[in-house]
């Protein structure tokens, strides 16, 4: 039988704590080579801007493989829909049987930022308390909640384009947290006055320079869609941080925060770029000195949906939610 789980199931149905953990998990099996994930391709053509991307993985941990179909269609701004959709499918790793669809909005905000959460644990300070946010839409909001389950923050910088989004930040970050939430009145204040920055925007062009990291700082440059032309971090700030990634594979496809960099000169091929699992297992290095900059380049995994897909099914068998299908059936 096949669970199918629209947006409204999966609100709130798991806790963000085992949510970071069950990414940080995703990404060892990673590292220890008990998860299977393989670069993902993309679809496209000379008519139109869209982009489709099926991204797929497969853990023993859970036992289930995943394919999240992504869509990324920058017309949809104009029709007043989102730019990024997808669709996840579970399927039993024993059987192949499709265990669950569900709808990726909220699982990939979650994963988003939980990704950030983990990559903060193992690169930042851990006396970090200042989270500065390039961006305050629900992706903002989902960093705070995911952020301070890691790191002591009390004061969140928020930056914004858009003064009611800011303000509608405020509102939803009151809901769940009492830290002290502050408008920044630039994006280089925001970076300048940060211990760990998250770039949240889908931008093409860089919207963070490095000649504003400080020393110390930890980067999550998250936003930009996974597209080989678009990047929040200008080459300067990639060249000056350490660099992680969620997979190396994934990256040198997808991430143009990396590639740009290279191609412009500032990270050189011989510059270490090392995967987010090797640190978590000890295999390499993260963080080894209070001045050095890290930054985390998350363009996602299907590894990562898989986790909390998994939990998302085990929550909505035990509480009942969801519409129960037979897909086999003939009648």
């Amino acid at each position: 039988m096949t669970i199918i789980l629209s947006r409204g199931d999966v609100e709130g149905l798991v806790p963000m704590g085992d949510v970071i953990d069950a990414v940080e998990n995703a990404h060892a099996d990673l590292s220890r080579q008990t998860a299977a994930q393989p670069a993902p391709t993309s679809l496209s053509l000379a008519s139109g801007s869209a982009v489709f991307l099926p991204m797929s993985a497969m853990a023993d941990r859970q036992g289930v493989a995943a394919v999240k179909f992504m869509a990324d269609i920058p017309d949809n701004a104009a029709r007043g829909m989102p730019v990024q959709r997808s669709t996840v499918l579970l399927l039993s790793q024993r059987t192949g049987e499709c265990l669950a669809v569900i709808d990726g909005q909220t699982l990939t905000r979650q994963r988003t930022a939980a990704a950030s959460a983990v990559a903060s644990r193992h690169l930042a300070r851990p006396e970090s308390s200042v989270l500065g946010l390039v961006g305050a839409g629900n992706l903002a909001i989902e960093h705070v909640r995911a952020l301070t389950a890691v790191l002591p923050v009390t004061r969140v910088l928020v930056w914004s384009r858009r003064a009611e989004t800011v303000q509608r930040f405020r509102d939803r970050v009151a809901e769940f947290s009492a830290v002290e939430v502050e408008v920044a009145p630039s994006v280089e204040h925001t970076v300048r006055e940060s211990d760990v920055l998250c770039t949240l925007t889908p931008s093409r062009e860089p919207i963070v320079q490095g000649a504003w990291f400080r020393p110390g700082l930890h980067i999550n440059a998250v936003g930009a869609p996974p597209r080989a032309d678009h990047r929040e971090i200008d080459s300067a700030g990639m060249g000056l941080a350490s660099l992680f990634v969620d997979s190396l594979a994934t990256s040198n496809l997808k991430s143009g925060d990396l590639l740009l960099a290279r191609k412009d000169g500032y990270v050189p091929d011989d510059k270490p770029v090392v995967e987010l699992g090797d640190v978590i297992t000890g295999v390499a290095d993260g963080r080894t000195g209070a001045e050095q900059i890290t930054l985390f380049n998350s363009v996602g995994l299907a590894l990562q949906d898989l986790a909390i897909g998994a939990l998302m099914l085990a929550a909505a068998q035990a509480e009942g939610r969801g519409t129960v299908i037979d897909l086999s059936s003939a009648s």
